[in-house]
Formats: structure tokens, sequence, C-alpha cells
């Protein structure tokens, strides 16, 4: 029996030293060397070294100042209760969508009053559903050029710029799609609010 038990064992502890260990450790160096801003998680920081996000992840960006991703659905255990849940916009430790069906009326009644605010904030165009709709993750950094045009008029009187250098500097984070093809036209939102900031700081 150990003649037959001792290749098996040396086999696994042979693969899982192989896969297991000296794999993973030859491609976390390898990317670490060809794509280390990847590698790290694409972070971003200021002047001073302060991390400020990932352009992988977006953030709640509230105010009326700031340009908004799109809605959240991911959630966080409730401090108060551990066996519930509450809103945790962009939680990257608890990925996820809604999962609720077009019928449920929690979706019904949070779009619906997600549409009412944004058409009080620009009645004059059409909604684009990317304001309205959550990712399959939650953590989508990006929004539609057209989501970001949407909201140029809020943001322009909040910081009482003109909306048409605005609407270039939106159209300057526009992100083609990769290799022509792959994706679709974006704006990273923490990208452009970073460049607004940086905009009116000059």
């Amino acid at each position: 029996m150990l003649r037959h038990l001792r290749p098996a064992l040396v086999l696994l502890t042979g693969l899982t030293l192989v896969t297991g260990l000296a794999y993973p450790l030859a491609m976390t160096g390898i990317a670490g060397r060809l794509f280390p801003a990847q590698a790290e998680g694409s972070l971003i920081r200021n002047a001073d070294g302060t991390l400020v996000g990932s352009a992988l992840i977006g953030q709640s960006f509230t105010g009326a100042r700031y340009f908004h991703g799109r809605p959240s659905a991911t959630v966080a255990p409730d401090p108060a209760d551990s066996t519930k849940t509450v809103a945790a916009p962009y939680n990257a430790a608890n990925s996820g969508g809604a999962n609720l069906g077009p019928t449920n009326p929690a979706l019904i009644d949070r779009v619906k009053a997600d549409l009412a605010a944004l058409k009080a904030e620009n009645p004059a165009d059409p909604v684009p559903q990317d304001l309205v709709t959550t990712s399959g993750s939650g953590l989508d950094p990006d929004v539609s050029p057209e989501a970001a045009l949407f909201q140029v008029p809020r943001v322009a009187k909040a910081r009482g710029i003109s909306e048409d250098g605005l609407r270039a500097l939106v159209a300057g984070q526009v992100q083609e799609p990769s290799l022509g093809v792959l994706g679709e036209r974006r704006v990273n939102v923490l990208a452009l609010n970073r460049a607004l900031d940086a905009q009116q700081a000059r």
C-alpha cells in the first residue's frame, strides 16, 4: 500500500508547490514588473501620495458640486442588527447587484424616485438609463458620456461655472472602447471629478 501511496503524495506535494506557490508568485512578479499600476489595483493618488481611490471601483459622490456615478446596490451588515443589512454604496467587500426582478416593488419605487429627482435636476434632457440602473457588480466606476453630460447643468450651477466649459471638460475625459471595439465609450467618474477640482483650483 505504501508503494502506491508514496507516488501519489509526491505528486500532490509537487503539484501544490508548482501550481499553488511557484506559478502564482511568478505571475505576480511578472505582472508587477510589466504592469505595476494595474497589478497594484489601478490606485489613484494625489500629488502628495495620499490615496484617493481606484480607477476600477466607483465612489459615492453625493454633493451637487460633483458628478455622480451609477446607483450601487451593494450592502453591508447592519451595525445595530447583524442579521440585517444596510445600503453601503460601492462596498468592494460585498460586490454584487440588487438581484431584484423587474416587477419587484422595491426596485420600481427606487427607480421612480431616482427618475423624479433627476428630472427635477434637468427637465430638458431625457434621463440616461445608467443613472437609474445598477451594474452587476455594484462597483462600476464609469458612466456613459450621456450620463455625464446630463449632470452638467447641476454641477455648473453648483460651482458657478459655464456649462460649455464643463461640457468640454467631460468631452476630454471620454474613454473610447478598448482596441476600438471592446466595451463602450465611457467616463470615469473619479477621474472627471478630480479633473474638475484641478481645473477650479487653477
